[in-house]
């Protein structure tokens, strides 16, 4: 039996001994690659911190102790130790184990995470509750050196070191988030771990004074002024100044060694941050050598480290990616921003092309969006690439800072919808809710690849804020035959119901969602109906003209988009066919429910019935016949 397969339940791995502990963490990274290249999932940032997982769990008991993930991505040895090993085949797969921290998953998982920088605010929390209570439980969050990116760091470690309640913060320091880390924290971490000053300074004292007599006196006398002799050597001494003890830096496959750190910090009963410095994709070669494509992949061979399907057509990305160098080229005052995401959004190859007009903020969403306007009051043209489910965090630095005061900015919103195997945490099914609400913002969804260039050149033009929402995965190359150019709030018919109006059907389509159009017309038209298809473009404005004609015309209208119902485009063409009086029958192909699990994307389509097939059954049942 291995030692892995003796870890079935939570705290298993106290029973082995030490030799076997080691042992074990050489099992877990064989099993971790073994599993990763059969489902797909993250596996570079598990494979650095399989040593620490294994330290803390060493130390802490589960599930009475809390252990919290920033954003989860490193999470998966902490699954394993905590019985879950078994379910790794359905990893990220409908109704499966989830590529995250979940707390309904297990009572091992106290915090739902998914996104960057919340895991000392959450853990603070437990540790003051715990205090309120009188508990005694451990409390402790494992943080990527990329999270202290993120401005809401900063909130919780000032608000820690004023409460002082004990937890431990562990820092895991393998100077990459997704992309390589960039800023001045990222420095700040540099030069902490090839600073040896003052720890050479440390050590030598110590030894000197311990081999005499009067060590101790003097070493009290020294004590009173280690802080100040720190100072001139550790850059800024950041967390002390703030209240908070660091220790550190210290080896992250130490497994012994992190234990011993790690049950003192514990013992001293105050905060503290070990710093911990490990190495992303450690023991996988090509993870170790490419981490960030490593940091997230789709199933690949176990030997090459290559996909196992490799790509048939370009992603919707790789346009963004492409067209954004043209725009570069086109106009001098084009500028590009991205939070940590530089590979993920494309913006890549802007960089390369106009390296002085790119700017990553790491991850600061909210900076990032304010940075652009103060970019473009100064008359540069900023276009701020995003996901979907991250540009959230910036809601009111969109609404205040950009559209209040009219300022022409671009958002390049990606992974919009959903987005499959991420989960609930990374889907993008509320861009067009909380975008629809700004003023003065104009909301564009491309049908293919050839619309997100056109779009984007639009938004080039046009005097004011815009966004252009797309999908995550591959780009559909043309849809029909028009090229019609983009008009402000014009949407596109690009078939229209040869049928009487009790037989014709409507269908407004937002975005790549005419994929699931041209499927749904082909079975409408099967049962003998007319189907007119309607491409939106335009999410916050209606086409009145197109509007006129459809409720004249069609006897059923619906609707099919990749968003919640509450602030959906739906429920604008609903509310502007009331006020046409419409009296009709209105479908909305919208979810209902915000949470929508980790599955394949076809899979969430179809469990929130906005397939072509669920679409159908809903429209039928309005037609009479």
């Amino acid at each position: 039996m291995s030692y892995l397969e003796r870890i079935n339940k939570p705290n298993d791995i106290k029973k082995l001994s030490k030799q076997e502990v080691k042992e074990l963490a050489r099992e877990i990274r064989e099993f971790l690659v073994d599993s990763v290249s059969g489902t797909g999932g993250h596996l570079a940032s598990n494979l650095g911190c399989v040593e620490l997982t294994i330290a803390l769990h060493l130390v802490m008991n589960f599930p009475e102790d809390k252990l919290i993930f920033d954003v989860g991505h490193q999470s998966y040895t902490h699954k394993i130790l905590t019985g879950r090993r078994d379910e790794f085949g359905s990893l990220r797969q409908m109704g499966g184990l989830s590529g995250f921290p979940k707390r309904a998953e297990s009572d091992c998982d106290p915090f739902n995470t998914g996104h960057s920088s919340t895991s000392i605010s959450a853990a603070m929390g437990y540790a003051i509750a715990r205090d309120l209570r009188g508990g005694d439980e451990k409390v402790a969050c494992v943080i990527g050196d990329g999270s202290l990116t993120g401005g809401m760091v900063y909130e919780a470690i000032n608000c820690l070191g004023q409460e002082k309640t004990p937890m431990v913060i562990i820092l895991n320091d393998n100077e990459m988030s997704i992309d390589r880390n960039v800023g001045g924290v990222s420095k700040y971490l540099t030069s902490i771990r090839v600073g040896s000053a003052y720890n050479d300074l440390k050590n030598g004292v110590e030894a000197t004074l311990l081999a005499t007599r009067a060590g101790e006196k003097v070493a009290r006398t020294i004590k009173r002024s280690k802080d100040s002799i720190k100072n001139l050597f550790v850059p800024g001494s950041f967390f002390d100044e703030l209240g908070i003890t660091y220790i550190g830096p210290i080896d992250g496959h130490d497994i012994y060694g992190m234990v011993n750190t790690i049950n003192s910090a514990f013992k001293l009963n105050k905060p503290i941050v070990i710093h911990v410095k490990t190495v992303k994709g450690k023991g996988f070669r090509p993870a170790r050598k490419h981490p960030d494509y490593f940091h997230g992949v789709e199933p690949f061979d176990r030997k090459t480290g290559k996909p196992l399907k490799p790509k048939e057509r370009k992603s919707y990305t790789d346009i963004f990616s492409r067209h954004m160098v043209t725009l570069g080229a086109r106009y001098e005052n084009v500028v590009a921003i991205t939070a940590a995401m530089s590979k993920g959004t494309g913006l890549t190859r802007f960089a390369e092309s106009f390296p002085e007009r790119f700017f990553d903020v790491g991850i600061a969403e909210q900076h990032a969006v304010t940075f652009a306007a103060g970019l473009a009051c100064s008359g540069l043209l900023p276009v701020v690439a995003v996901y979907s489910s991250f540009l959230q965090r910036a809601y009111d630095q969109i609404l205040h800072d950009v559209c209040l005061q009219g300022l022409k900015v671009i958002f390049a919103v990606d992974r919009s919808g959903l987005v499959g195997a991420d989960g609930d945490t990374h889907q993008g099914i509320f861009g067009i809710s909380y975008l629809r609400q700004m003023p003065g913002l104009t909301v564009m969804a491309p049908k293919d690849m050839y619309e997100l260039m056109a779009m984007l050149d639009f938004a080039a033009d046009f005097n004011g804020p815009t966004a252009v929402l797309y999908p995550r995965g591959d780009a559909a190359k043309c849809y029909g035959e028009s090229s019609e150019p983009i008009e402000y709030g014009k949407s596109e018919i690009m078939c229209r119901s040869a049928q009487a109006k009790e037989k014709s059907v409507a269908v407004y389509c937002v975005g790549h969602m005419i994929e699931e159009g041209m499927l749904l017309k082909n079975l409408l038209e099967g049962r003998g109906l007319g189907v007119t298809l309607i491409n939106s473009r335009f999410v916050n404005v209606i086409d009145e003209d197109c509007l006129g004609f459809v409720a004249e015309n069609h006897s059923v209208v619906a609707t099919i988009e990749e968003n919640v119902s509450a602030g959906s485009y739906s429920e604008l063409i609903a509310e502007k066919l009331l006020e046409a009086g419409y009296t009709g029958s209105f479908v909305s192909g919208t979810i209902d429910k915000g949470i929508i699990a980790h599955a394949t994307v076809a899979e969430q389509r179809k469990a929130a019935k906005i397939d072509a097939d669920s679409m159908y059954e809903r429209i039928t049942e309005h037609i009479s016949g």
